[in-house]
């Protein structure tokens, strides 16, 4: 749930993650921890999950609509 701290649903926050599928997610969470993505944080926190993370965070982060 931190992460909707800033991907909420508020148009003045960071963009939303309401409409992304799971996969959506965890592809942008790979593409920020390997370097693809460019980044000023995510990079940074994406690094700190593994794959077994980040497929069920992002699991519930598409549930969360």
């Amino acid at each position: 749930s931190a992460c909707l701290g800033c991907h909420g649903a508020s148009e003045t926050e960071l963009p939303s993650l309401k409409n992304l599928s799971a996969l959506d997610i965890e592809t942008a969470m790979e593409a920020f921890r390997s370097g693809q993505r460019e980044a000023t944080l995510m990079n940074r926190i994406a690094k700190g999950f593994t794959d077994d993370e980040l497929r069920p965070i992002a699991a519930w982060l598409a549930a969360q609509k």
